[in-house]
C-alpha cells in the first residue's frame, strides 16, 4: 500500500509541490511579515519652548532608536491632518515654559497624542515614550546633585535575549504549517480512489483496514519529518532562531503530532469522497484552529473562557509549547513529558479515527 501510495504521489506534481515547496513557501512568508517588534516610530514635534531642555529631550528620543524624527510642527492644528494622512503616529508636544519649570524645580508636562488606530503600536510607541520620558527625568532630577538614584533596575532576559519576536514566531510557525500540510497531504488520499474510480480495486486488496491506512500514511509522515528538518534548519539558517535542544527529541515529537494531523486527513478524505472539498475543509478544520486557537498569534490566558476551554482540544497548542522549548530554551523529555504524552495520544485518536471511518465497500 505505501508503495502504491509512493507511485501515485510521484506521479501527482500538485501533491509533491504541496509536500516540499509549501511549507517553506510559507515559513519564508509568515516568518517576515508577522512580526510584533515596533521599530522606527514615526514621531512629529511640536516644540513650544525651543531650549535647550527641549532639544535635549527630543534628542534622549532619537538615541532611543524606535522613533523617527518626521517632522517640526509649527501649530497645535497641524496634528490632525498629520494623523489622517498617516504621516505620523505619536505627536510630542512640548510646552512654551517647558525649560522654566525645568530650572525652577517644578514639574514640566509633556504630551504624546498618539494615533490609536493600530492599538498595538499606539500602546508599545506610549511604553517607550514613557520610559524615555522618566529617564530624562530622573536624570534632570539627578543632574548637578550628588545623590543616587534610589532605585537601580538590572535586567536580564533569558532565552530570547534581544526580544525577538521571529525567536518566538518561527517555531510556532513550524508546528502550525505542519498541521496544515499534513492533513492536506493526506486529505485528498481516499477521494483520489473515488475520482480515479480505484476505490473497487483497493476494496478487494486482502488487507485490512489498518494496514491501508498506515500504508497510506507512511509515506505522507516521511515527507512530514523532511519537511520539519528543513523547516528548522531554514529558521535557524534565515532567521538566526537559536536551537538549543535536542533535535532526536523534536523528530520524535513531530512524528507523532504529525501522525495524528495525517490520521485526520484520513478521517476527512474518507467523508468528503472529492480531491477539492477534501483540501478545503482540511484547510479550513487545521488553519483556523492552529493560526488562533493554539497561542501562536494571541495568548491564551487573555481570551474568553469558553475559547480557553476549547484550545484545549487544538493538538497545535502543545506542539507548540514542544517547539518553542526544544528550540529556546533546550529542555528535554523531564519538562516536555506531559506534552509528549498528549502527542503520544494525539497519534493514536488520528490513526483510530481514520481506520474506523475508513470502510473498504463501494457505499
Amino acid at each position: 500500500m505505501a508503495r502504491k501510495e509512493v507511485i501515485q504521489l510521484r506521479r501527482d506534481t500538485r501533491s509533491l509541490i504541496l509536500a516540499f515547496l509549501l511549507p517553506l513557501m510559507l515559513l519564508t512568508l509568515f516568518g517576515y511579515a508577522i512580526s510584533f517588534d515596533v521599530h522606527d516610530i514615526r514621531m512629529s514635534v511640536l516644540d513650544q519652548d525651543r531650549s535647550l531642555q527641549s532639544r535635549s529631550l527630543l534628542d534622549a528620543f532619537r538615541a532611543s532608536g524606535y522613533f523617527t524624527l518626521t517632522r517640526q510642527l509649527d501649530r497645535p492644528q497641524q496634528i490632525e491632518p498629520l494623523f489622517e494622512r498617516l504621516q505620523a503616529q505619536i505627536v510630542l508636544v512640548i510646552p512654551p515654559d517647558f525649560s522654566e519649570k525645568l530650572g525652577g524645580g517644578r514639574t514640566a508636562p509633556v504630551q504624546a497624542i498618539v494615533d490609536g488606530s493600530d492599538a498595538n503600536t499606539a500602546t508599545i510607541a506610549l511604553a517607550y515614550a514613557r520610559a524615555i520620558a522618566t529617564a530624562f527625568s530622573l536624570d534632570v532630577e539627578l543632574r548637578g546633585s550628588e545623590r543616587r538614584p534610589p532605585l537601580a533596575l538590572e535586567s536580564r532576559v533569558w532565552y530570547n535575549e534581544q526580544l525577538t519576536s521571529r525567536n518566538m514566531i518561527v517555531p510556532g510557525l513550524i508546528a502550525v504549517i505542519m498541521m496544515i500540510v499534513a492533513a492536506m497531504l493526506t486529505s485528498p488520499t481516499i477521494a483520489r480512489e473515488w475520482e480515479l474510480g480505484t476505490m473497487e480495486q483497493l476494496a478487494a486488496t486482502p488487507v485490512s483496514r489498518a494496514e491501508v491506512v498506515l500504508g497510506k500514511l507512511a509515506p505522507y509522515l516521511a515527507i512530514g519529518l523532511v519537511d520539519v528538518v528543513l523547516a528548522s534548519l531554514l529558521g535557524v539558517w534565515l532567521f538566526d532562531v537559536p536551537f538549543r535542544g535536542s533535535a532526536a527529541l523534536l523528530m520524535t515529537m513531530s512524528a507523532f503530532f504529525l501522525l495524528g494531523s495525517l490520521g485526520l486527513g484520513i478521517v476527512i478524505s474518507v467523508v468528503a469522497r472529492t480531491q477539492l472539498f477534501a483540501t478545503q475543509v482540511a484547510m479550513l478544520a487545521t488553519f483556523l484552529p492552529a493560526y488562533l486557537l493554539s497561542g501562536f498569534m494571541f495568548a491564551i490566558e487573555n481570551m474568553p473562557p469558553i475559547l480557553q476551554w476549547l484550545t484545549l482540544a487544538v493538538p497545535a497548542r502543545y506542539f507548540i509549547v514542544v517547539t518553542r522549548g526544544i528550540f529556546l530554551k533546550g529542555v528535554g523529555i523531564d519538562e516536555l513529558y506531559v506534552q509528549g504524552l498528549l502527542m503520544v495520544g494525539f497519534a493514536a485518536l488520528g490513526l483510530a479515527a481514520a481506520v474506523r471511518v475508513f470502510r473498504k465497500a463501494l457505499v
